[in-house]
């Protein structure tokens, strides 16, 4: 090396640590009282980026044993402040709109995945009007008629799926769980023409929009990344896809030949007596397809490898089909599949323990004061709500780090806990502030899909427990890791399973 080498190694070592010893004398001497406590740390714009980004639960639950509920951590150079609890689920979640602001966090996220000029590339109150079309997907008549069509395209999918031929084997249950999914949602809520195209071509397009949903772009949406110029190509075409379905459609007439939510988009009006826009509805379509597929495809993944480690309670989850739906295991209805309580509670714990989702932002839009402190949260930060983190607690689940459905069967249903209601624009529902879990978010972005993936998730568990038995590999007493380097957490991967096909299956 020569020296004038090693006097740029050695500057930019001096740089680090003048970088570093100010970040350090900064929150030693210059602490602001009227702003929460920020997280210590050494490296300027790093700040806890990697210990969030590593295991972001744990970073919850160790800043909150040494700063409380509320404090403020630096995230690739931004002021993130967390309130953590039912206060704070409140204060952020059901915060008014001239206060707190997600569009302009998500859109840079999820726009280029999605397209302009729906959800979070939209003014709220238009957001909301779409929220309210697309609820058409989830409501009694719909969930009950749903109910049908996807036991028939699971039994279709156990049986033709080569990764399931024979009497027994090993599998990579997320990649069995992410097609189920996206096959029974294509099948209920897309329309036939998706449902048929769901061949490699779309299931590619597909990865490459999911591949989109990269923590960097937050920062860097624009950047000329690989997995981003594959992104933008995948929405063209798919635009693409859902654009030729709609005027295939009016080509023949435009009048309904099935129901579903294309066709529901077709004939939707907004207020101001505006139909939807074509490519509005192309990229809601987009949107629904997504967000669906992302909650139920992890969490099922969840359900079969915590089964594989309880064999137990599979057998148990089988007996209870049993004696509900009889011997010869009766047709799924919307009704009789309510009847199975253990079914709903392995969903219900395996929800607590894996949340989809860590992490909720708002943009300050106004100083906030913080009720009881002489806090006040300024417009420069983001404010993050983490209402599984309450899930995941000894103080409000005994022993939470263990996956026990039975203890469900001495908890009050969730919806009993949710009593203040307030309608943003698209019915009554829960603002769920008052409710230590809320898998699927509160307030006016609460998923209003959430019935939908409940009915998605029983059935699915309800048709894998009648045809196999899981075991873990090598008789492993833990489920994987999990793996929180994209927006959704889920398994770490490689997360395999050993199946055996049920002999005394009806």
């Amino acid at each position: 090396m020569d020296f004038s080498a090693v006097n740029i190694v050695a500057a930019i070592a001096i740089l680090v640590m003048l970088a570093t010893l100010t970040t350090v004398m900064q929150q030693i001497l210059f602490k602001n009282p009227n702003e929460p406590p920020i997280v210590f740390h050494w490296l300027p714009v790093i700040g806890s980026t990697v210990t969030y980004g590593i295991d972001p639960f744990k970073f919850f639950f160790n800043c909150q044993k040494k700063y409380g509920d509320v404090y403020t951590f630096i995230l690739l150079g931004r002021k993130m402040t967390v309130y953590l609890g039912s206060k704070g689920n409140q204060f952020i979640l059901n915060g008014k709109l001239k206060d707190v602001n997600a569009e302009e966090i998500y859109s840079v996220l999820t726009t280029p995945v999605f397209g302009k000029d729906v959800i979070y590339d939209v003014p709220n109150a238009k957001f909301m009007e779409q929220k309210k079309f697309i609820k058409f997907g989830f409501t009694a008549d719909a969930l009950r008629a749903h109910v049908p069509l996807m036991e028939e395209e699971i039994r279709s999918f156990l049986k033709r799926s080569p990764h399931l031929k024979g009497e027994k084997g090993t599998v990579q249950i997320a990649k069995i769980m992410a097609q189920i999914t996206i096959f029974t949602a294509s099948r209920t809520l897309q329309g036939k023409e998706v449902r048929q195209q769901l061949d490699t071509t779309f299931a590619d397009l597909y990865k490459a929009l999911d591949d989109g949903f990269q923590p960097i772009n937050f920062m860097l949406p624009w950047f000329p990344l690989p997995a981003n110029r594959k992104r933008n190509i995948a929405q063209r075409k798919m635009r693409q896809i859902y654009s030729d379905i709609i005027n295939a459609r009016r080509a023949k007439g435009g009048e309904k030949d099935s129901e579903d939510m294309i066709w529901n988009l077709m004939g939707s009006v907004y207020k101001d007596g505006t139909p939807v826009p074509d490519h509005e509805i192309a990229h809601m379509m987009i949107g629904l397809l997504m967000a669906g597929q992302h909650s139920s495809s992890v969490t099922s993944s969840w359900i079969m490898l915590h089964l594989a480690v309880n064999p137990e309670i599979m057998e148990e989850l089988y007996e209870e089909q049993l004696q509900v739906l009889g011997s010869n295991l009766t047709p799924l209805t919307h009704e009789n599949i309510q009847k199975l309580p253990l079914v709903t509670n392995v969903i219900r714990e395996t929800l607590r323990l894996h949340p989809p989702i860590h992490s909720i932002m708002r943009k300050v839009k106004n100083p906030l004061p913080i009720e009881g402190t002489s806090w006040i949260v300024p417009p420069s930060h983001v404010l993050l709500a983490a209402p599984a983190t309450m899930g995941k607690s000894d103080d409000f689940f005994p022993n939470a780090a263990v996956w026990d459905p039975h203890r469900w069967g001495n908890i009050a249903d969730p919806a009993e806990q949710e009593k203040e209601k307030m309608d943003y624009g698209y019915g009554l529902v829960s603002t769920g502030a008052d409710s230590t879990y809320l898998p699927f978010g509160a307030g006016r972005h609460r998923c209003i899909g959430e019935q939908f993936a409940y009915v998605q998730l029983t059935i699915i568990v309800i048709m894998v427990v009648r045809e196999f038995r899981l075991k873990s590999v090598g008789g492993k007493k833990e489920v994987v890791a999990t793996d929180y380097s994209s927006m959704f957490s889920r398994p770490m991967e490689p997360a395999f399973v050993e199946w055996e096909r049920r002999a005394d299956a009806p």
